[in-house]
């Protein structure tokens, strides 16, 4: 459990300090593109030493206790090969992704029976990804157009008009703990897969949703189209009138980047308010003036060493969401590199650990941290290959632009599978939005540090 995991890290960094004998972090040369590569090869490489699904008798991509984990592991190695050119996992990620497909829509028979609106949802932005890069289509499965448009079929299809006025749930399925929950994670993610796919097939249908659910976010305290605050979530128990109000980076980024798609397909001012005010709050908020200003950190588990294997991700995912937005508005170019830069080279410091280049969960230290695991890979694979965003003349591309996915707008829309209901018991592992649960413990958690440290 990673609770466990961070309290008991006070002792083991303080052995590591004492009697450890000083590793070195991962050489970085911010200016030189060959030593980014080359960086960013050594945590690609250590995130896929956590992977086993392309191993006999394994399954591929499949993380059976944290399914939605596959998905930001390929969309990280997506982004490695997008931007170095690397294409060394290329055949694990498309054998991957196509294994944990379904019907069309991440809705396999081994999993639909417990996941949330937001798992399902991560696997179709990694799909979009995919088609977004040019990374060439399977020759004997589903197109990446396809894959996105049909996770975007299934979610549409559950809009909630009955409680709220709108929305997804956080979960899919009436059993499951938090379905009574509407989340950002859930329904900003499904706002930029829209807004994506009405970029890359120029239909206005998938526009009109993503205004849709964006207008009805900012209807509900999830999104604040003034302040630009971002909630965790609301309770369709109180009618939405509420917020959990936890910062996470990941839900700023994820509304940014569909605000971003947005007003590069339309050029309405609309959209460039929301980028420009998502985007200042997003780098006040989580680039914090106490670590220098440009070195990302999720402030809300990070200084308590309490951050779960969701929640070292998000800043990852940030980290990559960035990256596109600068190349898809350029207006942001100039905010956005320092910090990608910053972070960056701070990131690369903290991969010092176990003589073998282990990154930590916290940049801002650049050194180890005493943490390890693949969500710490994946998240400096993210910042590395984003800063590469200097190589690219131009963003992601369309299908008029270079894009050669197929389409299939139906895709989806037969898929029967979950219909049969289970009494599965669910548990928190299963969970992409577990972080909504985490804050819980954070007070808790961080007497028993505090407790260890001073000796009990």
């Amino acid at each position: 459990m990673r609770f466990l995991h961070g309290a008991l890290h006070g002792g083991l960094l303080l052995n590591a300090a004492l009697f450890g004998h000083v590793t070195h972090a991962i050489d970085l040369d911010i200016s030189s593109e060959s030593s980014i590569k080359a960086a960013a090869s050594k945590t690609a490489y250590g995130s896929m030493t956590w992977y086993h699904g392309n191993e006999t008798g394994q399954i591929p991509g499949a993380f059976p206790s944290k399914w939605w984990e596959g998905s930001a592991l390929f969309m990280s190695l997506l982004l490695y090969y997008y931007y170095t050119g690397d294409s060394t996992y290329n055949d694990e990620v498309r054998q991957g992704m196509q294994w944990q497909a379904g019907d069309c829509d991440y809705m396999p028979s081994n999993y639909s029976s417990y996941l949330g609106n937001d798992d399902q949802m991560f696997w179709g932005l990694a799909a979009m990804t995919a088609a977004e890069i040019d990374f060439a289509d399977s020759t004997d499965g589903y197109s990446w157009l396809a894959l996105a448009q049909g996770v975007y079929n299934t979610q549409v299809a559950r809009w909630d008009s009955s409680n709220c006025g709108g929305g997804l749930r956080w979960q899919i399925w009436p059993y499951e703990a938090g379905y009574d929950m509407k989340n950002s994670i859930s329904n900003g993610g499904l706002f930029q897969l829209a807004a994506r796919l009405a970029r890359y097939t120029n239909n206005d249908t998938y526009a009109d949703w993503a205004e849709k659910i964006f207008d009805w976010s900012a209807s509900v305290p999830l999104l604040n189209n003034e302040t630009w605050n971002v909630a965790d979530s609301t309770d369709i128990d109180n009618g939405c009138t509420t917020q959990g109000n936890n910062q996470w980076s990941y839900n700023y980024g994820t509304y940014l980047m569909g605000a971003a798609y947005m007003y590069n397909y339309t050029g309405k001012a609309k959209w460039k308010t929301a980028v420009d005010g998502l985007l200042n709050v997003t780098l006040t908020t989580f680039f914090p003036s106490k670590y220098g200003g440009n070195i990302m950190s999720e402030e809300l588990c990070e200084p308590l060493e309490v951050c779960n294997d969701n929640e070292i991700l998000f800043k990852g995912l940030l980290s990559g969401w960035l990256g596109f937005v600068a190349l898809v508005v350029p207006s942001t170019y100039d905010q956005i590199l320092p910090k990608l830069q910053g972070s960056a080279e701070a990131a690369a410091a903290s991969c010092s650990g176990m003589s073998n280049n282990t990154c930590g969960v916290r940049w801002y230290p650049k050194s180890w941290d005493g943490w390890n695991g693949m969500e710490e890979e994946i998240a400096v694979t993210n910042v590395l290959s984003s800063v590469l965003i200097t190589t690219k003349k131009s963003g992601p591309v369309t299908s008029t632009t270079g894009g050669n996915s197929t389409s299939d707008p139906n895709a989806g829309k037969g898929d029967t599978t979950g219909d049969k209901t289970t009494t599965r018991k669910i548990t928190a592992g299963d969970k992409a939005g577990a972080s909504i649960l985490t804050i819980v413990f954070v007070g808790a958690w961080g007497g028993m540090i505090a407790w260890m440290l001073l000796g009990g």
